[in-house]
């Protein structure tokens, strides 16, 4: 399926660069190159089967754990375990393998005697391990149900800043002002008929894009209202960092892994 799709994505992105160049806008021809370079990637790593899966999740992980270490201020024990398991669990057989993991998390800073910040860092830290791990699904699904879901939710954002410009409505939250309800109307339409295109069209995988990616996008919101900061990152073009990428497959992904 993900080869046979393959020659529609590579239209798709050229019909759109075409329209994001005329545009002149400089955020979206970011965007676009940005999507440019990471589709090949994408589509190749889950070509190649499990291990392939494996390498893209570890590495996404990696990135993601050090983005949001950074962004909710631990420490460096702390932030060194974190990305380390975030790297090597998609090549371990099991989740439960993450169960050691979360407890030397949780135990670090009661180690250090770290009585002024030790309960935040505590929360943070075993939290991020638990809002990252789900990456670890694009190893164990199927290449199939892994690629749409990935295909699903990257439209879903497109449709869903499409959407929010042009139907509007009230406010989805206030942890995000700038996104509306039809922003989400949007974006699960354009989810969902992925879905259905690919025949991986389920009632988990529909809520998964549908509720889980918009859900995705305002808890990473939430985290950096907190920290008072724009973005998690200001590396990759157009978008700031990495989690402000996958925010929204991070929490897709773990709707799938957790409901049967």
């Amino acid at each position: 399926m993900i080869l046979e799709t393959a020659p529609f994505l590579a239209g798709a992105l050229g019909a759109s660069g075409v329209a994001v160049w005329v545009s002149h806008r400089r955020e979206l021809i970011q965007r676009w190159l940005t999507w440019a370079v990471a589709a090949p990637v994408v589509t190749l790593a889950l070509l190649v089967g499990p291990m392939g899966a494996a390498a893209l999740a570890g590495a996404l992980g990696l990135v993601c754990a050090a983005e949001y270490a950074r962004l909710v201020r631990l420490r460096a024990p702390e932030t060194l375990i974190l990305a380390g398991a975030a790297a090597v669990l998609p090549f371990l057989p099991t989740p439960l393998t993450a169960a050691p993991v979360l407890l030397a998390l949780a135990l670090t800073p009661v180690l250090q005697g770290d009585a002024e910040d030790g309960g935040r860092r505590a929360a943070y830290s075993v939290f991020g391990l638990l809002w990252i791990a789900p990456l670890s699904a694009l190893a164990t699904l199927a290449p199939a149900t892994a690629f749409a879901l990935v295909l699903a939710v990257a439209l879903a954002d497109v449709c869903a800043w499409c959407g929010g410009r042009l139907l509007g409505g009230p406010a989805l939250s206030p942890l995000s002002p700038a996104k509306t309800w039809g922003g989400v109307a949007g974006g699960a339409a354009g989810g969902l008929t992925v879905l259905l295109l690919l025949g991986e069209f389920t009632p988990v995988t529909a809520l998964a894009v549908a509720a889980g990616a918009p859900l995705g996008d305002l808890l990473e919101s939430m985290l950096k209202r907190g920290a008072k900061v724009k973005d998690a990152g200001t590396w990759l073009p157009g978008f700031g960092g990495l989690l402000d990428r996958v925010d929204s497959l991070l929490v897709a992904l773990a709707v799938v892994v957790v409901l049967p």
